[in-house]
Parts: C-alpha cells; sequence; structure tokens
C-alpha cells in the first residue's frame, strides 16, 4: 500500500490506539490482605530507556530541491563519511543512488551497475570481512504480494562524484510462507545478519538470512519474530550494533541490543515507543541512525523532500 491511502490508514490506526486506557485492573478493597512477602536480595536498578523513547526535539536540516528526487524512500549514513547519506526512490524510478548532505544539497547520483529497480524501499550499510564500505538496497516492495522473489543488491559504496558503481551483486530472497510487501531492511554490522520487516496493517514479521551471501545467489529466508507493529516503512541498525528502530507513518519503535546477540531475538522483546508523532513529515519512509543510536535523521517523499532531525528533548 502506498500514498495517500496507505497514509490516511495508518492515522486511523494511530488515532485508535491513542484513545485506549492503560488496562490496569482496579484494586479491590474488600480482598483479605495478602501475607507478608519475605525479605527479597536487592536487585540491580533495571537498566534506562535509551534516549530516543522519550520525547524529541526535531529540527528541518535542509530540503531536497532536485526535482527527480520526489519519492525518496530509505535513508542511511554513509559507512565510510561521516558527512553523506545515501538514499534512493521509490518504485518507477530507475537504479540511482542519491549520495546527499544534511542540508540537502545533492552530492552524486551513481548508477548501480547491473541491478533493477522495481520497487525499491530501503537501504543499509555495511562492511566486507576486511573492512571495505558496502551499500544493501533492498528492492523489496510487493504492494500487491505477488511476487515469486525480491531482491538485495549489494554494492561498494560508490565515491562522489562516480557515474556508476561497481557491478552490484544480487541477492535474490524468497520467503518461506509466500509473498510479503515490506519496506524496511536491517544489516547487522556485529553478526553479518540481513532483516526484512514486512509492512502489514497487523503485526509485521521479521525474515532473515545472512548479509554476505554469494552474487548471483536464490536464498528462502528464515522466518523471525512477529513484531506488534502496523505500517512499518524503514528500519536501521546503529553503527555500533547496539539499537534498533523502527518507523511507522506515526511512530518510532526502539530497541536495545544484549552483547551479541541476534537482532532476531532483540526483537523478539518489546520495545519502547518515542510519545514524539511522525505525522507532521507526511509521506515518512526513511530512518537513518547517528553511529551511536542517540539521534536519527528522516527524509519524507514529496518535492522538495525534506530532511529532520530528531533528537531527544534536555
Amino acid at each position: 500500500m502506498r500514498g495517500a491511502a496507505a497514509l490516511a490508514l495508518a492515522v486511523l490506526v494511530a488515532a485508535v490506539a491513542a484513545c485506549g486506557g492503560s488496562g490496569a485492573v482496579p484494586s479491590s478493597s474488600s480482598s483479605p490482605a495478602a501475607p507478608a512477602a519475605p525479605p527479597r536480595a536487592a536487585r540491580s536498578p533495571a537498566p534506562r530507556p535509551p534516549a530516543l523513547c522519550g520525547a524529541l526535539r526535531v529540527r528541518v536540516t535542509g530540503r531536497v530541491e532536485d526535482p527527480s528526487a520526489n519519492e525518496l524512500s530509505g535513508l542511511v549514513r554513509s559507512p565510510s563519511r561521516s558527512d553523506l547519506l545515501w538514499s534512493h526512490d521509490d518504485s518507477g524510478a530507475g537504479p540511482i543512488l542519491y549520495g546527499l548532505r544534511t542540508d540537502g544539497r545533492v552530492a552524486t547520483t551513481p548508477t548501480v551497475t547491473g541491478a533493477q529497480a522495481e520497487d525499491w524501499e530501503d537501504i543499509a550499510a555495511g562492511r566486507t570481512a576486511d573492512g571495505q564500505p558496502l551499500l544493501y538496497v533492498g528492492d523489496i516492495g510487493d504492494n500487491g504480494s505477488q511476487r515469486p522473489a525480491i531482491d538485495v543488491y549489494r554494492v561498494a559504496e560508490p565515491r562522489v562524484g562516480e557515474a556508476a558503481t561497481a557491478p552490484a551483486a544480487r541477492l535474490r530472497l524468497r520467503y518461506p510462507d509466500g509473498a510479503h510487501d515490506a519496506e524496511a531492511l536491517l544489516v547487522d554490522p556485529l553478526r553479518g545478519d540481513l532483516l526484512i520487516v514486512t509492512k502489514v496493517l497487523g503485526s509485521a514479521r521479521v525474515y532473515r538470512t545472512s548479509a554476505a551471501l554469494a552474487a548471483g545467489s536464490q536464498t528462502t529466508l528464515h522466518m523471525g519474530p512477529e513484531i506488534g507493529l502496523p505500517f512499518v516503512t524503514a528500519g536501521d541498525v546503529s553503527a555500533d550494533g547496539r539499537v534498533v528502530v523502527l518507523r511507522g507513518y506515526d511512530r518510532v519503535a526502539v530497541w536495545v541490543r544484549r552483547g551479541r546477540e541476534r537482532l532476531t531475538t532483540t526483537l523478539r522483546r518489546a520495545p519502547c515507543l518515542s510519545p514524539t508523532s511522525l505525522l507532521g513529515e507526511g509521506q515518512g519512509e526513511a530512518i537513518a541512525l547517528d553511529r551511536h543510536g542517540t539521534s536519527f535523521l528522516t527524509v519524507a517523499e514529496g518535492s522538495p523532500a525534506v530532511l529532520r532531525r530528531y533528537v531527544p528533548r534536555p
């Protein structure tokens, strides 16, 4: 589902959720008193929730004035340059990357050599075993849930000014339980897993494989946990591997990883949700964490596309 219809339905879901109560059961004064509990050993204090779970302050950092970048979907920080972001257009565009500055200037627009663009939805970053920077582009959109397979393109990060990338490695993926629409692609910097999260009205589903699959391979994804989030439109993992986020049109959900556990294990736990709404963005289908997961950038579809930075309120 795309465009105004998906956004309108997401707004309705968010409004219904906002009307719900806490669900707490009131206590009864007529109940007998419970016996005194034995003293317990002192517990370690609970870990503090991540800063992104609180109220966030948003600031517009720039606008992408390039008229061809009118349906940006997916955003990731460059794995090698702190002043560069990578994005791409949604379905209907060619296999082109947009290298962006945070003020919206377009620094470079290389074509991804050997790639096709049926419905590009998200982009992630990673590295080779010897540390060379990589980009992963998810051709994973499927509004009708009809595609027999989806593709992820793995490519060496291009230099600014290059007209085309090195040849991309196509990773052809199939779901074990039939076709799905998806818009979120994650690459784990610690364990090298590649995750896809579906986009549905109800609970999303996570699927996993290796990000290091051979070029030209055809692989069936491993089914992972369900996540109680509707309309997941993008996701990211911080470069240090500690923080994971998934976003919808309205909210951002945040997880903190424990050690080097698989991200599918992390995502089995309930996330925390920031109370700050993202609905003001409009059609928001992109999110990029900073290196340590303490702030994030977004870009919304439209022309000019607006870049925003979210940071915790002091």
